[in-house]
Formats: C-alpha cells, structure tokens, sequence
C-alpha cells in the first residue's frame, strides 16, 4: 500500500523511467493503472463487432507496447500516447476480425464524447495515425460520426442511453446492473439491442 501511494506521487513518464532504470515490479502497476482505458475502448468497439474479453486482451498487448516504445523526447504524453497504441491494436484485432468474416469494417466509431485528457477528440488522433489518412477523409469520418451519434440518441431509449453511457465509461453489465439497481440480465438485454440498433444503423 505504501509502494503504490509512492508510485502514485509520481508522472507516468518518471515510473516508465524507473521502470527502466531497473524497477520492473512498476510494469504491473502501470498494466493494472491503465485497464480502465483498455476497458473503456474495447467497450466502444465491442459495439462495431468482436467479443469484449477479446478486445480487452488486444488493448493490454497495445497498452504493453506503449510502455514499450513510449520516447519522452519523441512523444505527447504518455496518456495520449498509450491512448493510441492502445485503440490501434484493438481496431487492428476487430478489423483482421471483421475480415475473415468479409464484412466491411466501418471507421472507429465512439459514441462517448470521444474527448482525450486535454480535451482533443480521441477518434481524429486515431485517424491521424493511420498512414492513408488524407484531409478529405478526416472531415468525411468526423461528419460520419456525429450523424451516428445523434441518431443512436434518437433510437435509444432513456434506459439504453443510460446503459450505454455507463458500458462505454469502462463498467460490464453487472456493475451497471448494481448502480442501475436493475436485474443484470435487463442489462444484458439492453447492450444486445443497443448493438441491434447500432449495427441497423450502420
């Protein structure tokens, strides 16, 4: 307890230092202090196509790459940065995914506010990295998304926005159950047609 109260006084960028300067025992605080964000993102894209403990398992190989790679003098922070690896390795996994089944991948689509740590939009950064990416097409994916997010809002429910909201925040369906105070099998349900209606409109 006193080791992580140490830890948690420091920068990410001083722990992946240390980490390096011979403190391996810090790789595992900072895999368990970023799953909330491989959460968080395989949750967004479990509503595009793939099964969640998959995603979230592709989003912790991103997560270690990123911890791996990250270069102070090269790189944002390392928020940002493993923000990236993470949500490619997982586009990646869904799109390999969605292609052995021959279907079309459609753009990442976050139907969160999609706001990083200082306030960016995650998806550009995402479309940013990618080596096609051209101008044109960033502003034809950045106006395909807001058309999806606003008639996602129209087609859902008071009780499936709420769900969503929570499902995309990193909860699974027994948490939200929990704070919901609903059966989770209600929840269960909701995420089911939330992915029905999403993939219609798609």
């Amino acid at each position: 307890m006193q080791r992580n109260m140490e830890y948690q006084s420091r920068t990410d960028e001083m722990l992946i230092e240390a980490l390096r300067d011979g403190q391996p025992e810090l790789m595992d605080y900072i895999m368990e202090k970023y799953k909330y964000l491989v959460r968080k993102r395989a949750n967004a894209m479990f509503l595009i196509g793939g099964d969640t403990d998959d995603l979230i398992q592709e989003g912790m190989i991103g997560l270690f790459k990123a911890i791996r790679d990250y270069r102070k003098e090269k790189e944002a922070s390392f928020f940002r940065f493993a923000d990236l690896c993470i949500t490619r390795q997982i586009y990646h996994a869904v799109e390999a995914s969605q292609r052995k089944k021959h279907q079309p991948l459609n753009s990442y689509i976050s139907l969160s506010t999609g706001m990083g740590e200082d306030g960016r939009d995650t998806l550009l950064d995402l479309l940013e990295a990618f080596e096609n990416a051209n101008p044109e097409q960033l502003l034809i994916d950045r106006e395909n998304v807001r058309a999806i997010q606003e008639k996602m809002r129209c087609s859902l429910s008071v009780f499936e926005q709420k769900v969503l909201e929570l499902y995309l925040d990193g909860m699974n369906y027994r948490q939200i159950a929990e704070v919901m105070e609903k059966e989770p099998k209600a929840i269960d349900n909701a995420l089911q047609r939330i992915r029905g209606k999403f993939a219609k409109i798609l």
